[in-house]
């Protein structure tokens, strides 16, 4: 049988053929290769840049409300309870919880004593704010709530301060200092009283002035808001009527302390007279009581 001649070169295109399948093949294991890692890469990256969850607020659970409030005070607060017999006095003391559905979120107490001469009435509500929205902490959410009741009581809220003059105030400031210089003053009203000043005009003494508009005297004890107790706090004083012969007044204080609101109520109504019930002790009495409570929480 006779052999073929041999061709040199003639098995290169079969050679070069299975090197190009290789290096194709190589070629692509190594592209799948860095797509899945550059993949991996990316999802990591999203992980690490997902923002983390506000603080949660400092309080988790409540104190018991009707155990809060020492007997000492208690006495203070509901004098007419001296008077009554041991059971109804022990009764009187001890309070009546409030009802709600979950201790942890709300609890209150309530407390109440009458004499002939006036009945006193004391209300806890203690209320701990849980925000539900991931972006707004749960003392900024108890925030809110605080302002709102403030809000609705109609006491003016405490001014906000800025802690450094804005460009626009100190060119106001500026032009005031310079108009004031050169012998311009600021828009005046009628009489001579500088608008924005808060002075009233000469001859116009306020509530003594002989033709200026009556003004109500301040006398320190309007509803205003307070330096504390808590974090902020406001007080309310309401008095009102309760038929020919009685006059009640209701004390409020409203305090924050993180994400928990507590409001005390101490109401006083006269049954034999007409007389107003003391302001000035009614607040002072509310307030001690609201810085005992704030001093509970911070245990």
């Amino acid at each position: 049988m006779q052999r073929k001649a041999y061709v040199p070169g003639r098995s290169r295109p079969a050679v070069l053929t299975a090197a190009a399948l290789a290096l194709g093949l190589g070629i692509g294991l190594s592209g799948c290769s860095s797509g899945a890692k550059a993949d991996v890469d990316a999802v990591d990256a999203k992980a690490g840049a997902a923002s983390p969850a506000v603080a949660p607020g400092r309080y988790r659970t409540l104190f018991e409300p009707c155990g809060a409030v020492p007997q000492a005070t208690l006495k203070d607060l509901l004098p007419g309870a001296a008077a009554l017999p041991d059971a109804e006095r022990e009764r009187a003391y001890r309070g009546t919880a409030a009802v709600t559905f979950d201790t942890d979120r709300r609890v209150g107490c309530a407390w109440k004593a009458d004499s002939p001469e006036a009945s006193h009435r004391l209300t806890l509500d203690i209320e701990r704010v849980v925000s539900y929205d991931p972006a707004v902490s749960d003392d900024d959410r108890a925030q809110e709530v605080f302002v709102g009741k403030q809000t609705a009581a109609g006491v003016p809220l405490a001014p906000v301060t800025p802690k450094t003059p804005t460009p626009t105030a100190t060119a106001t400031a500026t032009a005031t200092g310079t108009a004031t210089a050169t012998g311009h003053h600021p828009s005046q009203a009628p009489g001579g009283h500088v608008a924005g000043s808060g002075n009233p005009p000469a001859g116009q003494g306020g509530a003594t002035g002989p033709t200026g508009p009556s003004a109500t005297p301040t006398t320190g004890l309007e509803p205003r808001s307070l330096d504390g107790p808590g974090d902020v706090a406001f007080l309310d004083d309401a008095l009102s009527t309760t038929g020919p012969a009685g006059v009640k007044r209701l004390v409020s204080v409203v305090f924050r302390t993180s994400n928990v609101i507590v409001t005390v109520q101490y109401e006083e109504q006269s049954t034999a007279s007409v007389e107003a019930p003391d302001s000035g002790e009614l607040q002072e009495k509310a307030r001690n009581l609201a810085r005992l409570l704030s001093e509970r929480l911070e245990e």
